[in-house]
């Protein structure tokens, strides 16, 4: 039987954590000691957080402790990535009742240290302490090398949406888990470790995105906020969003909308930016959509119907 983090205790359970920490070059002074201390060649640093509450974001009888380790580690540097900025560190605090096994959380640091690393980011530090729910805090930080950071507010009328990474795997993942199945495994597996494409942010903003953001809460709900914030109109184009056989064969077996898990499925963490019209996309980067005149976001010129992605503070 696994001891719990009480049996363990505050000190121990630290140096067990982490022990799955590496480092980079980008780290002067790593855990340890009050703080950390990270390089800003750049005179800047980007930052971001995210929270995962457990029976919120994750469950235990879901997800393993790396999983949730590596999804709470991506929610954060997607963020890094979608601001066109490379990831450099991470800190991690986790709030866990008394009960909880000490080797759940030394799977949560192995998760969060591979995530890091899979980046060349490093887990810097962070804090433990004891509450009621098991709470995952992750802060990310990173350096933008030089260039501006991308924000949501640059699209301009006749710019050209585009897409990297993909959509609707991890809300077909939960989805399946959520009417107890454990498979397609494909799509579990996409729910309980999401793939961002973290390369293609920098590969945008050198090839001159002019908005960029992480498709966090789905796909349309995160095109709002760039609509919004740059005072312009986005439609995206259906045809240039197909749907995976795998998901299709799900949809149809739970009786679900696989569309819906393309255009409002959130967690895949994929990138969507706007490009001005006359560049060629980097490789990983596909044309879905156009910005215009006016506000709003539509599919294929019309208004969707119904809820546009993730709320946390919508009624369920």
């Amino acid at each position: 039987m696994s001891e719990t983090v009480a049996e363990v205790g505050e000190f121990r359970l630290i140096e067990r954590f982490t022990r799955h920490f590496g480092t980079t070059p980008a780290v002067i002074l790593g855990p340890g000691d009050d703080a950390a201390v990270v390089t800003a060649p750049d005179g800047r640093v980007v930052a971001c957080t995210d929270m995962l509450v457990e029976g919120r974001h994750f469950r235990r009888d879901w997800c393993s402790a790396a999983d949730v380790g590596h999804k709470a580690a991506a929610a954060n540097l997607a963020d890094i990535a979608a601001m066109g900025a490379k990831p450099t560190a991470l800190l991690a605090a986790v709030s866990a009742p008394q009960d909880t096994p000490a080797d759940w959380l030394e799977g949560l640091a192995s998760g969060l240290g591979a995530e890091a690393a899979a980046v060349g980011a490093a887990v810097i530090g962070g804090d433990t302490t004891r509450g009621d729910q098991l709470t995952v805090t992750v802060t990310a930080l990173g350096d933008l090398e030089g260039r501006d950071p991308v924000t949501r507010g640059g699209a301009r009328p006749g710019d050209v949406l585009a897409l990297a990474g993909r959509l609707g795997w991890a809300a077909a993942g939960l989805n399946v888990l959520s009417r107890g199945f454990r498979s397609p495994g494909a799509l579990v597996g996409a729910y309980r470790r999401p793939q961002p494409p973290y390369a293609a942010g920098r590969d945008a903003a050198l090839m001159g995105a002019r908005a960029m953001i992480d498709i966090s809460d789905g796909l349309l709900a995160d095109l709002g906020h760039v609509a919004t914030a740059s005072g312009a109109a986005i439609d995206v184009d259906p045809e240039a969003l197909p749907i995976p056989e795998q998901m299709r064969n799900a949809a149809e077996a739970l009786g679900s909308d696989a569309r819906r898990w393309i255009l409002t499925g959130g967690e895949d963490h994929a990138l969507a930016a706007v490009f001005p019209p006359d560049v060629l996309l980097p490789e990983s980067w596909r044309r879905i959509g156009t910005v215009a005149e006016g506000q709003g976001v539509t599919v294929g010129g019309r208004k969707w119907t119904g809820p546009t992605g993730w709320d946390h503070f919508a009624e369920e």
